[in-house]
């Protein structure tokens, strides 16, 4: 496939993002819709550990993400929730956003399948932000400050825990962990 073709098709598969993106985005965070924010719990090596995050459901939430922020508090971070799997072609970009983060793309069944790096993107244009995509589909996505996963232990493979949602992750004998 050819540069322009495959430019073409990147738009092209941009297209209802672009949408979204015809209003000014408020510089100041405060001024964003507040998102409810639930506990997180991932179950890995080094016992359970503890987050508070923000969701993301809409396209609208989902398309603004953490863009515009300078600061992302410890111990917190954005889930964004699919209603359907998404196919591995789908991926995030860092367009407007100022935090340099670490994402985990979440199986269906509650599992991290994959854990990637991001940093800023300082282009005028969203399509020219490079895009992070998971070799495999997914049906949530967590995004933390940079090294945030490292610092806690987690890994490709661990459970990700919500309040309607997530894994069951049961333990070595099926039970569920104790939280």
């Amino acid at each position: 496939m050819n540069t322009t073709r495959r430019q073409l098709l990147l738009g092209l598969a941009l297209l209802p993002a672009a949408g979204l993106l015809t209003r000014p985005l408020s510089a100041e965070p405060d001024e964003a819709p507040a998102l409810a924010r639930v506990p997180l719990v991932i179950h890995g090596e080094r016992g359970p550990q503890r987050l508070e995050v923000e969701v993301a459901r809409s396209i609208r939430e989902r398309s603004r993400g953490l863009m515009e922020r300078d600061h992302l508090a410890e111990g917190t971070g954005m889930l964004f929730l699919y209603r359907h799997p998404q196919p591995s072609r789908n991926g995030f970009w860092m367009y407007r956003t100022r935090i340099p983060l670490d994402i985990a793309f979440i199986d269906e069944a509650g599992r991290i399948a994959e854990i990637h790096r991001m940093t800023p993107c300082t282009a005028e244009a969203p399509g020219d932000c490079p895009v992070t995509r998971p070799g495999v589909p997914y049906r949530a996505a967590l995004e933390v400050n940079a090294g945030a996963f490292e610092a806690m232990g987690v890994a490709a493979g661990d459970c990700v825990s919500w309040p309607g949602g997530g894994g069951l992750c049961p333990g070595e004998a099926g039970e569920p962990p104790a939280s």
